[in-house]
């Protein structure tokens, strides 16, 4: 089974993990939360009656970034043709785990059952994230 759907807007990575020195909690920032809450109900406005995966899982990924926009017309070309990719925040290892945080118990049982994982930073006139997870 495949399931291929994209978020559009700004790409969040996930946050670290908080402290509130009042009480001593350990808490994940909303902005955090509120994007993975994002990528799930993206996810569920394509795949209403989804089944849970069980099996293997290999996991694809592609963050299209905002051109800048003091961005010199002889770039631009590069950038959309994917000869320069981004080299700025988030981290792909920030964008991999909110994604992944967001669809575990989710979309499968546990991020365990990945044994592939494509991710890539790009540039595009769009700023989305478009996600494939499928069971092979």
């Amino acid at each position: 089974m495949i399931y291929e759907f994209e978020v559009p807007g700004k790409i969040i990575g996930k946050g670290r993990p908080r402290l509130n020195s009042y009480t001593g909690n350990v808490y994940t920032p909303t902005r955090t939360k509120d994007y993975e809450t994002l990528i799930e109900q993206y996810f569920l406005l394509k795949y209403p009656r989804f089944k849970m995966l069980e099996g293997r899982i290999k996991i694809s990924m592609i963050a299209y970034f905002s051109i800048p926009k003091a961005t010199k017309k002889s770039m631009l070309e590069d950038m959309l043709e994917d000869k320069i990719s981004p080299t700025k925040k988030p981290d792909i290892d920030n964008i991999i785990k909110i994604v992944l945080d967001s669809m575990n118990r989710f979309a499968f049982k546990d991020d365990i059952q990945i044994t592939k994982l494509e991710v890539e930073k790009r540039y595009a006139l769009e700023e989305k994230i478009q996600i494939k997870i499928e069971e092979y």
